[in-house]
């Protein structure tokens, strides 16, 4: 079963590393894998600000490393009056690692501030399930 207390926890202490010298804004990303194990993110600017990475996606980094590919619940915590959403590419590395009905927990320095699915975030999402299609199969074609 899914702590998120815990996760919330987790992700409150790790978004306090962020390493944020330019926007000042401080995000933390708890995943809990299908092993039940968390990894952890924050978000890492850099003065080149394409090269920087957002917290979910060093999360998913982390748990890959540990050798995980499934993600079970996600935590985000950000700072700021409104909701801290994944970005657009960080709903995308998310969807390869988690289906549409996996829990996304956001989240502000108070606690828990609004849960839905990954699908109601992204709904119709590209992910491994489009490449399996294979196009029109030949013996079909005349």
């Amino acid at each position: 079963m899914t702590d998120i207390p815990a996760m919330i926890k987790a992700a409150r202490a790790v978004r306090e590393r962020a390493y944020v010298p330019y926007s000042g804004f401080r995000v933390g990303a708890c995943l809990e894998s299908e092993d039940g194990k968390l990894h952890l993110g924050c978000n890492v600017e850099n003065a080149a600000y394409p090269q920087g990475q957002c917290a979910e996606a060093s999360a998913i980094g982390a748990m890959v490393a540990a050798g995980s590919r499934k993600i079970k619940s996600i935590v985000v915590m950000g700072g700021g009056e409104e909701l801290c959403s994944p970005c657009g590419g960080c709903r995308q590395r998310l969807a390869e690692f988690a289906g549409p009905k996996t829990p996304v927990h956001i989240c502000g320095p108070e606690g828990l501030r609004q849960t839905i699915t990954l699908g109601e975030l992204m709904p119709l999402a590209f992910g491994p399930h489009n490449l399996l299609d294979e196009g029109p199969d030949d013996e079909d074609e005349e």
